[in-house]
């Protein structure tokens, strides 16, 4: 099997513990379909293959890890379900947001208990995994952890949102930012899975930090599509990030190198709700003529490098070889 039909193979196992997990209670059934939407639409499911192999990896098995991938992507839906409805996004891999169907007030309540589920997860099966109450204890309190980091980022993010308008924004800044939104679930999603796995502290500490490292790289080729991806590949609206003001590290490189004529215009459209078709192709020819798309992807690749270089202290392995093909995966992907 090549890497991505590997990855749906344990995709499909995550979601069946995840369905048993979420399954629809008659008298409340609207709140529980509103939590499936997102997760019954598809989704790449990285981040719990992520956990799987990492424990893998270490020697584990993949019937230890299933719970804690379980948690991981619960979490996972439960940011995206909130960020839809702070950036107004009417489309998620292809469908409409929970919000626009099931109105504000319940979509904040499915990623609540989304959020829960999760730690139903952590406790649901570790009576027959065999692993020990402190390690459990530990991944809970990763976990934790995590949300919070992950509820920072979004508040930098909510932060520097329009701020090219007022100010310059440096790539230091925009590394903040993506670290903690992005980058820390999948630090997270490596760390829990070595801990799953029993790993060495030598061993979980290498897995965090490739986790951290495709985290970056992952945001940065997501940057990337989110401007020349095939929208219908992609599953959401290109050029979302311009209209909604984000930061992102291509407009910081293009406004950095960019001619006065030239970065008046992408001024005059960024965080603009309305720009026009030809405006936009006019934008695209700009960041291309600069070499943005291609200093960020040359950017990402050397975060995936990086993670690649921390895999080695692992022994031989199938789940370390994954690991090293998902890193290349990240910064190749078209969706």
């Amino acid at each position: 099997m090549n890497l991505i039909d590997v990855v749906k193979h344990y995709a499909r196992k995550v979601d069946d513990f995840i369905f048993r997990l979420l399954s629809v209670k008659p008298d409340i059934d609207f709140l529980y379909r509103a939590c499936r939407h997102l997760l019954e639409a598809g989704g790449k499911r990285l981040r719990p293959f992520l956990v799987i192999q990492s424990c893998m990896a270490v020697g584990g098995s993949e019937e230890s890890a299933i719970p804690f991938a379980a948690a991981v992507e619960l979490v996972h839906n439960f940011t995206l379900i909130h960020d839809d409805i702070m950036d107004q996004d009417s489309f998620r891999r292809g469908v409409p947001t929970v919000h626009v169907l099931w109105g504000v007030p319940t979509a904040i309540l499915a990623g609540d208990l989304l959020f829960s589920k999760a730690f139903e997860a952590i406790f649901h099966n570790t009576a027959t995994t065999h692993i020990p109450p402190h390690v459990v204890l530990r991944i809970s309190r990763k976990l934790a952890e995590t949300v919070s980091t992950i509820a920072e980022g979004q508040a930098l993010d909510m932060k520097f949102s329009g701020a090219l308008k007022e100010r310059e924004v440096s790539e230091e800044d925009y590394f903040k930012v993506i670290a903690k939104k992005t980058a820390a679930l999948f630090e997270a999603s490596c760390e829990i899975g070595g801990l799953a796995g029993c790993g060495t502290n030598e061993q979980v500490h290498a897995l965090s930090k490739y986790g951290y490292n495709i985290g970056l790289a992952f945001q940065m080729q997501d940057d990337i599509l989110g401007v020349i991806a095939d929208e219908k590949v992609l599953g959401k609206p290109v050029g979302s990030d311009l209209r909604e003001g984000k930061c992102t590290l291509i407009l910081i490189h293009a406004l950095r190198n960019a001619r006065d004529a030239d970065r008046r215009f992408i001024m005059d459209i960024y965080g603009k709700k309305n720009f026009s078709r030809s405006d936009y192709e006019k934008f695209l020819e700009i960041i291309r003529k600069l070499g943005s798309i291609d200093y960020v992807l040359k950017v990402a690749k050397n975060y995936v490098e990086k993670a690649k270089k921390s895999l080695e202290v692992l022994p031989e392995s199938n789940a370390r070889d994954l690991l090293m093909n998902l890193a290349d995966f990240i910064v190749s992907r078209k969706y």
